[in-house]
C-alpha cells in the first residue's frame, strides 16, 4: 500500500497566508502550456505538498506507469489491453500511430466522398450513440461548429423516444446520413435508436436508408451483420476505450461539421500536451499539478465534489464531458490487484456554466458548510460579436468569484452576510477557443485522470460499474430478472409485465 502519511500530516494553512509567506507562490503555481495559462496558486498546495506528492508518484511509478501508457503496454489490466487514445494524435507506440493514421485516412476519405455528394445531396449529420460515443462528439460540434455551416449535426444518446423525435421534425430524410456510433455495435440504445432511424427514413420514401449509414465501431463484422457495407464502415482500435474516443473515427460528426484541417489542429493540439505531460518534469506539468490539487482535497480536506465551472458558452458542455471521463474512469473501489482501496478516489463531479451558475449554486459554495474545489475556465478572446463590454464582464465575473471564494469578508454584526473564504479555486484561461487549443485542453484532463488513477492504485480505464444495471434491464425486457418487492410493483404500475 502506499504510503500517504506524509501528505496527510501536512499543515493546513490559509491561502491568503501562504500568499503572504511566498513570493513566489504565483509562478511556481502557474504554467502556460498550448496557449493555455494554468493557475493553482489559490489551491491549498504549497512547495512542501508538490514534494510530498512527488515521493508519492515515484513510490508509485507514475513516470514508469506513463512510459508503459503510451509505448502500448497492457496497462489496462482487468481487460488486459493497451490504452491507445494519444495515438490517434500520433503519440505511443509505431504501430498503433500507423494503424490510427491508417483509420483517419479511411475516414477523410468518406468525408470527401460525402463533399462530393456520393451520397446525395446531404445536408444532415444524425449521430445516434451514447457515453463516450457521444459525449466527446457534441462537445467538439457545440464548441467548435457555430462558424462552420457546412452541415447541420445532430448527436442523439437518449433512448428515450423524444430525442429522436425532436430531430426528425427539423431534418429532411432525404437529406440526412445516419452515422451509428458503437464499439461494440451492440449496445442497447443505441442501435435501437439507429432502427428507428432507419424506420424514418423508410416511411418518408428513402429507396435505400442502409446506403445511408456510415458505422463507426472496433467490431466492423457486427456493423456488416446490422446491413452496413464495407466500404462505409470506420474502424478504431479496441485499445481506446469510449470516453477516450472523440480522436478516433468517434469524432467523425465533428470532422464533418468541422472539416478535416480543423480535425487534425485538434489531434496537434492534444499531441502537443501529450508532449508536455510525457516529457515535463513533475512539478512543472500541467495534468500532474492539477491532478496533485485533487487528491490533497479528497485526502486531505475530504472533499467529495468538485465543481468545473465554463465562463464560456461554447464550452457549456464540458462539465458534462468531465462527468464521465473523471467519474466512470476513477470510480473505483479496489486497486489493480483486486484489493481494497481504502481510501477516497474520484470525488463527485458537477458544475455549470458563468455567470448563469452564480445566481443558481454559488451561494453554497461561498457560504455553504461544503468544502467544494472549483475550476474556473475562461477564455481571453471572445466568440461573439457583441459589444466588448459583454466579454469583459464575463471575464471580471470569473476573476472576482475566485478571489471572493479565497478572500472571504468578516461581519461580527450580521453572520448572515458573512463569508468565511478560504475556498479553493483554480483558473484555467485559453488564449483563444479553436480546435488546436481545444484538443489540448481535453488531453489536459485525460492526463489528469490518468495521473489521478496512478496515484491511487486503481484502474481507469475499465468500466465494469455501468454493466449490472444494463443486464437486469435487458433480463427485465424479456419478462425475467429476479427484482425486489419495489421494483417488481413499478414494473408493474408502468404496465411493462
Amino acid at each position: 500500500m502506499a504510503d500517504w502519511s506524509e501528505i496527510e500530516a501536512l499543515p493546513q494553512v490559509k491561502l491568503e497566508q501562504l500568499f503572504a509567506d511566498d513570493a513566489e507562490r504565483l509562478g511556481r503555481l502557474s504554467l502556460d502550456v498550448a496557449g493555455i495559462h494554468f493557475d493553482w496558486s489559490k489551491t491549498h498546495l504549497t512547495r512542501e505538498a508538490v514534494t510530498a506528492f512527488e515521493k508519492l508518484a515515484k513510490a508509485q511509478d507514475l513516470a514508469g506507469k506513463r512510459e508503459q501508457m503510451f509505448s502500448g503496454a497492457h496497462v489496462n489490466v482487468t481487460e488486459d489491453r493497451p490504452v491507445e487514445h494519444t495515438a490517434e494524435r500520433g503519440e505511443g507506440k509505431p504501430e498503433s500511430v500507423a494503424r490510427a493514421a491508417d483509420y483517419h485516412a479511411r475516414m477523410r476519405a468518406v468525408i470527401d466522398a460525402i463533399e462530393a455528394d456520393a451520397f446525395g445531396p446531404i445536408q444532415h449529420i444524425l449521430h445516434v450513440g451514447i457515453g463516450g460515443s457521444a459525449l466527446g462528439p457534441d462537445l467538439l460540434v457545440d464548441a467548435l461548429g457555430r462558424d462552420f455551416e457546412r452541415y447541420d449535426v445532430a448527436i442523439v444518446s437518449n433512448v428515450d423516444g423524444m430525442a429522436l423525435d425532436d430531430v426528425f421534425a427539423a431534418f429532411d430524410p432525404d437529406a440526412t446520413l445516419l452515422v451509428v456510433a458503437s464499439k461494440t455495435f451492440t449496445t442497447t440504445e443505441t442501435m435501437m435508436n439507429a432502427e428507428s432511424v432507419i424506420g424514418w427514413m423508410t416511411e418518408n420514401g428513402v429507396e435505400d436508408p442502409y446506403g445511408r449509414v456510415i458505422a463507426l465501431t472496433a467490431a466492423p463484422e457486427k456493423a456488416v451483420e446490422w446491413g452496413v457495407d464495407e466500404t462505409r464502415i470506420l474502424g478504431f482500435s479496441e485499445g481506446v476505450g469510449g470516453r477516450y474516443s472523440l480522436w478516433s473515427s468517434i469524432g467523425f460528426p465533428a470532422a464533418v461539421k468541422l472539416g478535416w484541417d480543423q480535425f487534425e489542429e485538434l489531434l496537434e493540439g492534444a499531441a502537443e500536451m501529450d508532449r508536455h505531460f510525457r516529457l515535463s518534469a513533475l512539478h512543472e506539468n500541467a495534468p500532474v499539478l492539477a491532478a496533485f490539487a485533487d487528491l490533497y482535497y479528497t485526502q486531505v480536506r475530504h472533499a467529495e465534489t468538485r465543481a468545473p465551472f465554463a465562463y464560456d458558452e461554447r464550452l457549456r458542455l464540458l462539465p458534462s464531458y468531465l462527468q464521465q471521463l473523471e467519474m466512470e474512469s476513477n470510480g473505483k473501489s479496489v486497486t489493480v490487484d483486486g484489493q481494497p482501496v481504502g481510501r477516497p478516489t474520484a470525488p463527485i463531479t458537477w458544475g455549470g456554466v458563468g455567470t448563469d451558475a452564480q445566481h443558481a449554486v454559488f451561494q453554497l459554495l461561498h457560504q455553504g458548510t461544503h468544502l467544494i474545489p472549483v475550476e474556473f475556465l475562461a477564455v481571453i478572446e471572445p466568440g461573439d460579436t457583441l459589444p466588448e463590454e459583454h466579454h469583459r464582464q464575463l471575464l471580471l465575473n470569473a476573476f472576482a468569484q475566485g478571489a471572493a471564494l479565497m478572500k472571504g469578508r468578516a461581519n461580527i454584526d450580521d453572520p448572515a452576510r458573512a463569508y468565511p473564504g478560504d475556498r479553493p479555486s483554480s483558473t484555467i484561461l485559453l488564449d483563444t477557443l479553436d480546435a488546436r487549443t481545444l484538443g489540448a485542453l481535453i488531453a489536459f484532463y485525460e492526463h489528469r485522470t490518468f495521473v489521478n488513477g496512478v496515484l491511487l492504485g486503481i484502474n481507469s480505464f475499465d468500466q465494469f460499474g455501468v454493466e449490472l444495471g444494463k443486464e437486469m434491464a435487458k433480463a427485465a425486457a424479456k419478462g425475467g430478472g429476479d427484482f425486489d418487492p419495489s421494483t417488481t410493483d413499478l414494473i408493474r404500475r408502468a404496465g411493462l409485465e
